[in-house]
C-alpha cells in the first residue's frame, strides 16, 4: 500500500518516467512498449470532468493510451491498451492489454487473460477493461472491479479496496523520433558557454538612462519562473544556488512582485539584468495573478516586494505605488514561461489570460519571448542527452504548440532545462540557460531601437 501521496509519487516512475505524476506527459519505460515513446495527456477529470461523455470527447479515436486511477488511499493504478476508445457498446480484441498497480516502489502487472475481451467500448463510462475494471463507473468517481472477468487481480493489491476516485487521467502512447539532423545548430562545448557568458556580462542596454534591463517573467503556477531566476544565478555563481523560493505546489509560490539581480559571481558587480518575476497564472477566475497588475508591472508602476493581491489589484493610491515610472523602471522584454509537460491541455481560461498579457505588451511595445521548461520531462531522447533537444521531433512539435498558443513565431519560443535536482552545474544546462539569456537581452535591445525610431532620436534620455 502506498500510504501517502510523496510515496505514490516515489513509486510513479516504475510506470513512468517523470517525478510527478502532475506533469502530464510521462514516459512509458515498460518493456511491451520498448521503452522509447512518450504519453501525451489526452484527459484529465479534475479538469475535464468525471464523465463518459468528457472521457469519449477527448479520448476517442485515439491510441494506444495508458489509463491511470488515484484513489485517497494511496493508490496508483490503471490498464493499457493499444485499441482505440470509441462507443460501440461491444468488446475489442487486444492481446497486449493489461492492468497495473504499485506495491510499494514495485510495479505489478496482470495481463488479460482473454484478449477478445480486453476492453469494452462504452459510452458513459470512462477506461473499461474487460467487465474486471472501470475508471469512472457510471460517469461517477468510483471504480468498478470486479476481478476474474477477463483480468486476474487481488482487488487489496490493486486499489486496497478504496473504490473512490481522486483523479482519474489518460494518456496517448507515441513513439520518439530523433531527428537525423538537429532542427537548430548549437556548439554544446565549454569554448561557446564562456562565449555566452562574455556576451551576457559585457552587454550594456542601448539607452543611457537605463543601467540593466528589466525582464519580467509572466506564466502558470509551477511552470519554473523562479526556478529560471535561481539557475541563471547558479550559472554565475558557479554552482547551484537557490534564492528565489520555487518548488511543487497547486498555488503561486510567488506572492510578491520581486526584482531579482545577478552577481557575477559571489562578491562580483550586478550583471546588466534584473529578473522580474511574479505570481503565478491561474485557470480559475478570481485566482493568482491579476491581469491589471501585470498592466502596472509593464509600465513601471509596481513598487518591488509588493504583496499581490488577486481580489484587489494595484491602483494609484496604494502604498508604494510609482506614479512618474520612468524608463528604468518599465519592461523591456517579457518572457512566457510554460512546462513542456502541461502545453497540450493548456486550460482556456489559462490561454485567455496569456493572450490578455501580450495583448497589453503589444500594445506598449514591448518585445515577446516563450521559455518551454522540463524539456528533459518531456522527451526520453532529451532525459537520456540534454544535448539531443534539438533533434526531438517530440520537443520541436511542443515548441510549434506553444508558439500557436501564445501567437508568438516558433523562432521566439526557446527550449529549457532548469536546475532542480542537481548539486554541481552541468554544461548542456548552462548553455539552454545562457542562450535564453541572451536572446532576451537582444529582444530588448529591440525594444530601445524601436523607441529611437518611434520618437526620431538616437539614444533615449528618459
Amino acid at each position: 500500500m502506498l500510504a501517502n501521496s510523496e510515496a505514490r509519487r516515489a513509486a510513479v516512475p516504475n510506470l513512468f518516467s517523470c517525478k510527478d505524476r502532475y506533469s502530464h506527459n510521462f514516459l512509458f519505460r515498460g518493456p511491451e512498449l520498448g521503452g522509447g515513446v512518450k504519453l501525451t495527456l489526452l484527459f484529465k477529470a479534475s479538469i475535464h470532468g468525471f464523465t463518459g461523455a468528457a472521457f469519449h470527447q477527448r479520448c476517442d479515436t485515439r491510441g494506444p493510451s495508458v489509463s491511470v486511477g488515484y484513489n485517497s488511499s494511496g493508490y496508483v493504478f490503471g490498464g493499457y491498451t493499444t485499441a482505440p476508445f470509441c462507443q460501440s457498446g461491444q468488446f475489442v480484441k487486444d492481446s497486449k492489454a493489461f492492468l497495473f498497480t504499485f506495491k510499494g516502489d514495485k510495479l505489478l502487472k496482470y495481463p488479460t487473460t482473454s484478449s477478445g475481451y480486453a476492453v469494452k467500448m462504452i459510452s458513459n463510462c470512462g477506461p473499461y477493461f474487460g467487465e474486471a475494471l472501470v475508471l469512472m463507473n457510471g460517469g461517477a468517481a468510483v471504480t468498478y472491479s470486479n476481478p476474474g472477468n477477463y483480468y486476474t487481480f487481488p482487488t487489496a493489491e490493486m486499489h486496497g479496496n478504496d473504490l473512490q476516485l481522486i483523479e482519474c487521467e489518460v494518456y496517448q502512447v507515441e513513439e520518439t523520433t530523433e531527428l537525423e539532423d538537429p532542427w537548430r545548430v548549437v556548439a554544446w562545448d565549454s569554448q561557446r558557454r564562456k562565449e555566452l557568458m562574455d556576451s551576457v556580462s559585457k552587454y550594456e542596454p542601448l539607452s543611457s538612462a537605463v543601467s540593466q534591463v528589466r525582464v519580467l517573467l509572466v506564466g502558470p503556477v509551477g511552470a519554473g519562473k523562479s526556478s529560471f531566476f535561481n539557475s541563471i544565478n547558479s550559472v554565475f555563481r558557479g554552482y547551484v544556488t537557490s534564492q528565489a523560493m520555487a518548488g511543487c505546489s497547486a498555488t503561486s509560490l510567488t506572492t510578491q512582485f520581486r526584482t531579482y539581480t545577478v552577481k557575477a559571481g559571489r562578491n562580483g558587480k550586478p550583471l546588466p539584468f534584473v529578473l522580474c518575476d511574479t505570481m503565478g497564472l491561474e485557470d480559475s477566475t478570481g485566482a493568482g495573478l491579476d491581469i491589471e497588475d501585470i498592466n502596472s508591472v509593464l509600465k513601471g508602476h509596481m513598487p518591488d516586494c509588493y504583496q499581490f493581491n488577486s481580489a484587489t489589484p494595484l491602483h494609484s493610491e496604494s502604498q508604494g505605488y510609482r506614479k512618474s515610472p520612468e524608463l528604468k523602471d518599465k519592461i523591456h522584454c517579457v518572457v512566457y514561461v510554460l512546462d513542456s509537460c502541461k502545453i497540450s491541455i493548456m486550460p482556456d481560461k489559462l490561454e485567455a489570460k496569456l493572450s490578455a498579457v501580450r495583448r497589453k505588451a503589444n500594445l506598449l511595445g514591448i518585445p515577446q519571448l516563450a521559455l518551454v521548461t522540463k524539456v528533459d520531462e518531456a522527451c526520453p531522447l532529451v532525459k537520456d542527452d540534454l544535448t539531443n533537444v534539438y533533434k526531438s521531433g517530440y520537443i520541436k512539435d511542443l515548441l510549434q504548440e506553444a508558439s500557436a498558443h501564445l501567437g508568438l513565431p516558433v523562432s521566439c519560443v526557446l527550449p529549457l532545462k532548469n536546475y532542480s535536482e542537481e548539486l554541481e552545474l552541468q554544461l548542456p544546462v548552462d548553455i539552454l540557460l545562457l542562450s535564453a539569456l541572451q536572446q532576451m537581452l537582444r529582444f530588448a535591445d529591440n525594444y530601445f531601437d524601436d523607441l529611437s525610431d518611434r520618437f526620431n532620436f538616437s539614444k533615449i534620455d528618459k
